[in-house]
């Protein structure tokens, strides 16, 4: 779920990758698998998703809801904090903008926390969640999005660094 929020502190901030590739990037064709803890099995039929907070009202969608909505391909680059880049991916999903027309964010909302199954939590400003390459993503090149990468959805923010992308 996403629960856009008002900040009451400093919050970090949050280093934009480029376009391609930093220096001390190195690129790789496969898609690392870095979890902590275990990675949790979500069946489909108790998927939800749902938004709260700094909204007009609390929507929750259940996964055929979700995914009855527009879909979009986007590609991107995916880049990680331990320093390996993927170029060129392609991500099947539904873009934050659809989720966005569908809720009365409020516009003192700053920032938003993302919060996945397994326990991880995200903050990323509500700026960065509005970007047009956003999306949440249940299939990666084609293919359903494992579990270990997050499957059977997750959150894709291409322009920062991996762990943001819940």
């Amino acid at each position: 779920p996403c629960r856009p929020t008002t900040p009451s502190e400093s919050h970090p901030s949050f280093r934009r990758r480029p376009r391609r590739t930093d220096t001390d990037q190195y690129l790789t064709t496969k898609f690392p698998v870095l979890t902590h803890g275990r990675t949790p099995r979500v069946n489909t039929d108790r998927w939800r998703f749902r938004v709260f907070g700094e909204v007009a009202a609390e929507t929750e969608w259940t996964w055929d809801e979700f995914t009855s909505l527009p879909q979009v391909d986007i590609r991107s680059d995916f880049h990680c904090v331990t320093r390996w880049s993927q170029l060129d991916n392609i991500w099947t999903g539904i873009a934050i903008a659809e989720v966005i027309n569908r809720i009365d964010l409020s516009q003192e909302a700053r920032y938003v926390t993302v919060h996945a199954y397994g326990q991880y939590t995200t903050n990323l400003p509500v700026a960065d969640l509005l970007e047009e390459d956003v999306l949440f993503a249940h299939s990666w090149n084609g293919a359903p999005l494992s579990i270990e990468h997050g499957g059977p959805m997750r959150l894709i923010v291409p322009k920062l660094y991996a762990w943001k992308s819940a």
